[in-house]
């Protein structure tokens, strides 16, 4: 029997929907790294008991540590996105979590750096707080590893796995094909992108309908390992629609814009190599998105007339979607991190 409610959300459905093709749904995904790195934090004796814990997010990690701190008893306060929706705001008021919401903002790339801004300034004003730094401390990898045990231990990959999912943070992915890796080396990491990132290098090109937030970055994150992706896709908004609106349609799973994305994403990659089992991730619901993605259903393309151009340089990337092989490349210039205060890719376990 779990002891809190944030340990039954963070525990993911695994879901066939298709041969050879699995869904890993998680009701809310980063809660199974904020609730291992707040217990790491305070095993370790980082963070004393009751302490404030602080970071930036544009909503589902905001969530995720609220809850984490409800389950420990600390202190919460989240810099949110102009993004966080009414529905957000008020679970975080009553789960005892401080927002200071971003003004509103059509440039999220300003949104993420007025956020890093005003991290900086509450830490000089309250040194106390201990700054998570979702984006750039290791402690975000662990709470996937039993995650990626379960996955191997019931996914029944002999042929091999392909693991697909947004980069994000690069917590996730990252994580899980690294774990996975240790159990057997036939591991392909496939990472997926929107166009305007500059995690992959896309920032030349602009979607003209959104970024998808969550799965991409304005600023460079020291959490993504570059060199454990094997390929990488960047689709904008109505690809990502489509591949939402056709998931729910066809296998009833209803999931946010960057599952999505990842779904889309993995049907190519598993028609390519029928031979594998390829697994997408769910990072949440599609309860956020009813408004701007699944009430315009009768918009989204059939998925089956969508297909990435391949292309081999940054260069050639273009709407609405593609596919480059990154062969464990490393990162782009842009993308270097370590500017934010972060300690680089996982080093504890």
């Amino acid at each position: 029997m779990d002891e809190h409610i944030a340990e039954a959300i963070g525990r993911p459905d695994l879901i066939r929907v298709d041969d050879g093709l699995i869904c890993l749904r998680f009701e809310t995904m980063k809660v199974v790294s904020a609730l291992a790195a707040v217990r790491h934090l305070l095993d370790t004796g980082a963070v004393r008991p009751g302490a404030t814990l602080l970071d930036s997010s544009s909503g589902i990690y905001a969530y995720a540590l609220a809850l984490a701190c409800h389950r420990y008893g600390m202190g919460c306060h989240i810099v949110g996105s102009t993004t966080v929706d009414h529905t957000l705001r008020t679970q975080l008021a009553v789960l005892g979590a401080r927002l200071e919401q971003m003004p509103p903002s059509d440039d999220l790339k300003l949104d993420q750096k007025r956020r890093v801004a005003r991290v900086h300034e509450i830490l000089r004003e309250h040194p106390d707080h201990f700054w998570m730094r979702q984006y750039h401390d290791d402690i975000h990898y662990l709470g996937y590893r039993a995650v990626a045990d379960r996955l191997y231990a019931e996914a029944g990959a002999d042929g091999g796995l392909t693991l697909v999912g947004g980069v994000g943070s690069g917590a996730s992915t990252g994580a899980l094909a690294r774990y996975l890796r240790r159990r057997t080396p036939d591991v392909r990491l496939v990472g997926v992108q929107p166009f305007g990132s500059v995690t992959f290098g896309s920032e030349h090109v602009a979607d003209p309908e959104i970024i998808i937030a969550g799965i991409g970055s304005s600023i460079p994150f020291a959490n993504v390992s570059h060199a454990a992706y094997d390929a990488v896709h960047w689709l904008s908004f109505d690809t990502a629609l489509a591949g939402s609106v056709d998931l729910l349609r066809r296998h009833a799973v209803f999931a946010g814009l960057s599952t999505g994305a990842g779904y889309a994403t993995a049907r190519w990659e598993r028609a390519q190599a029928p031979g594998r089992t390829t697994v997408f991730i769910a990072a949440d619901t599609g309860h956020r998105y009813v408004d701007t993605v699944f009430a315009r259903h009768t918009e989204a393309a059939p998925l089956d007339t969508l297909a990435p151009r391949t292309v081999t340089s940054l260069d050639e990337l273009a709407l609405p979607w593609a596919r480059m092989e990154w062969a464990g490349a490393a990162a782009p210039a842009a993308a270097m991190a370590g500017t934010e205060g972060g300690r680089g890719p996982l080093q504890r376990t």
